[in-house]
């Protein structure tokens, strides 16, 4: 939470376009912690996203003022 999401050795950062889904591809590897993230805010911002083929939403990073940690 101090630095935001960062790609670090992948190409991008993979958001979830839903609590379910995040939920689902989060729970594969433990407990899952859901954020959000404020795309909408992010996109008016200058930020770029990109849909990939398998319906994953990409981007290079999410600074941390646009994520919200849920209860």
């Amino acid at each position: 939470m101090n630095t935001g999401l960062e790609k670090r050795q992948r190409q991008h950062v993979h958001l979830s376009k839903d609590i379910h889904t995040a939920t689902q591809v989060g729970g594969r590897h433990g407990k899952p912690v859901i954020l959000t993230v404020l795309a909408g805010q992010m996109q008016a911002a200058g930020y770029m996203f990109y849909l990939s083929e398998n319906k994953v939403w990409l981007t290079d990073h999410v600074p941390v003022e646009f994520i919200r940690l849920d209860d």
